[in-house]
């Protein structure tokens, strides 16, 4: 994958990253994604693994799908240019490592909240800011969230 970033780089095409869940997707995934991509020339996207979704503490039956399986989604979509599981809690040392040009956020996050314990925060705004890059949060759609679809689901 390092490769893949690096020609993107080298051809001076301008990266945004994002990151989440993805369980099921949904119209609201799907919006986000698209306006995330049309901020650059390619949308690499940051998959939380099964056991860094546990640790969200999402619920017990969380994830519904696999990483796999929602890694195999999410690259069907053809805005979306990359995907890369990742481990860790947050996505920070992936931020880190590619150097986004645009870091995006759904709208529950803000980039001008600093403190990293704050629910707006978004991990990696201050690092993306130092090497002159932006952070952007994009509204949410209302009605679309994974934990209403799978309660809609249960009733």
């Amino acid at each position: 994958m390092n490769e893949l970033i690096h020609s993107w780089k080298k051809e001076g095409k301008k990266i945004v990253f994002t990151n989440g869940v993805f369980d099921i997707l949904h119209v609201g995934h799907v919006t986000y994604l698209k306006q995330a991509q049309s901020l650059g020339d390619v949308l690499v996207v940051g998959l939380n693994s099964d056991d860094s979704v546990k640790r969200l503490n999402k619920g017990p039956e969380r994830p519904i799908h696999d990483e796999q399986a929602r890694k195999q989604v999410l690259e069907s979509l053809r805005f979306v240019d990359a995907v890369i599981i990742f481990q860790e809690d947050t996505p920070l040392h992936l931020i880190l490592s590619i150097q986004p040009d645009v870091l995006v956020k759904g709208g529950d996050y803000s980039p001008d909240v600093t403190e990293f314990n704050d629910n707006r925060y978004m991990v990696g705004s201050h690092e993306i800011k130092e090497w002159g890059g932006k952070a952007v949060a994009i509204p949410l759609v209302n009605g679309y969230s994974t934990t209403a679809a799978i309660k809609k689901m249960k009733s």
